[in-house]
């Protein structure tokens, strides 16, 4: 298996290289940049399914190919095919075994999807503890997020310079950009349609991806961490009866008649899973209430379509605007929250306060938050780089 997963060891290209220059609409992502490659380091990706993880990271190795003395020095290995860390822990082993023969001294090691493995961290603290990987750069990725279990936490100290980066669909701005180098209003109406019914999914735009695929993934992920996929579809079937208004675990409890302390577990796994994000209130006097009612929101717009698919709802047009707000907004600032007393404010992160309104201006808001209309979400979304 380690042979079939490295062809370049033998000079012979990757499929996915193949597949990457045959696609029409392709972009090198800017997470790689971000990834330390300094050893010693020890990098998480996450995401959800299907955002070009994977992709990415062939790209990266395709550019290391260049740099080193000897391919012998990247490694990679798709975990999917594993049962459990003891598996695992013998794909690294032959591999550092080979690294000693071919006497490479650094070595850059990429582990794909490696949170379908069970107790995957089990082999990895083991081998970074005894010292094995000093010399190396170690990546590793998952769709199901490595923080479910906490087992995540166990490498405080053991990430040397690495760092941990949430790969996620394209913004607007990202998705913009593969059509025109700037932005003009009409041109960012008409490809601003198009991001609504495809999201940022770069698979979805290639024709490689449907959008029933993504409820199968998820359906997946919850089968392999042992939930019920009937609970979690009447859960988050709840969170969009209720969207866009602030709503309560209590709520969606009662709503679908379990305990509150279920709904909040299955709300924190669809946060887990980077499909929602959670939205808190934030005083007038600039603290956070983590006790009042939240926002729950779906962060992109084909992730909204599955979830329609899947629960049969449909969310309005006026809601999508909002969350795509929250979202672009977050993932600017790291953190976004709400505000509601005798007006609401949907959105406020760093020194933005914004509302968003579907049609046009209704009401009076103070002079610092902006109120943003329908029309001028797209030009807004394109600005917040």
């Amino acid at each position: 298996m380690l042979e079939l997963q490295n062809p370049w060891w033998f000079g012979e290209p990757d499929r996915d290289w193949e597949l990457f220059e045959k696609l029409t609409y392709r972009i090198r992502p800017k997470w790689l940049d971000e990834l330390s490659l300094s050893p010693f380091s020890l990098n998480f990706v996450v995401g959800p399914r299907r955002v070009g993880k994977t992709l990415g990271i062939k790209l990266l190795i395709k550019e290391l190919l260049k740099k080193v003395e000897t391919p012998y020095a990247v490694f990679y290995f798709s975990c999917d095919v594993l049962e459990d860390h003891r598996e695992l822990l013998e794909v690294l082993n032959d591999y550092l075994r080979l690294k000693r023969r071919k006497g490479v001294n650094e070595a850059f090691i990429f582990l794909d999807e490696v949170s379908l493995v069970d107790d995957w961290w089990r082999a990895l603290k083991f081998l970074i503890d005894r010292g094995e990987l000093r010399n190396d750069v170690v990546t590793v990725t998952g769709s199901i997020s490595l923080t479910v279990g906490r087992h995540f936490e166990t490498f405080g100290g053991r990430m040397g310079n690495g760092k941990t980066i949430e790969v996620m669909p394209l913004s607007f701005h990202d998705y913009y950009s593969l059509f025109y180098n700037e932005f003009f209003p009409s041109k960012g109406a008409e490809v601003f349609e198009n991001y609504l019914e495809t999201g940022g999914y770069l698979a979805y735009l290639n024709g490689t991806l449907k959008v029933e695929e993504l409820v199968g993934f998820l359906k997946a992920d919850l089968k392999a961490l042992d939930r019920s996929s009937d609970l979690a579809r009447d859960i988050v079937g709840a969170v969009l009866d209720k969207a866009p208004s602030p709503t309560s675990f209590n709520a969606i409890a009662k709503a679908v008649g379990v305990s509150p302390h279920t709904a909040r577990d299955y709300v924190e796994l669809f946060e887990a899973f980077h499909i929602l994000l959670q939205v808190l209130y934030l005083g007038g006097d600039g603290k956070v209430y983590p006790r009042k009612e939240r926002k729950l929101i779906l962060r992109d717009p084909l992730i909204v379509r599955a979830i329609e698919l899947w629960t049969r709802r449909k969310i309005d047009r006026a809601v999508l605007y909002e969350w795509l707000v929250q979202e672009h907004l977050y993932r600017k600032f790291g953190e976004v929250f709400y505000y509601r007393n005798s007006y609401e404010i949907d959105a406020i992160a760093g020194n933005l306060r914004v509302e968003v309104k579907s049609g046009k201006k209704r009401g009076r808001y103070p002079r610092n938050v902006e109120v943003l209309e329908g029309s001028k979400v797209p030009e807004f979304l394109y600005n917040l780089t």
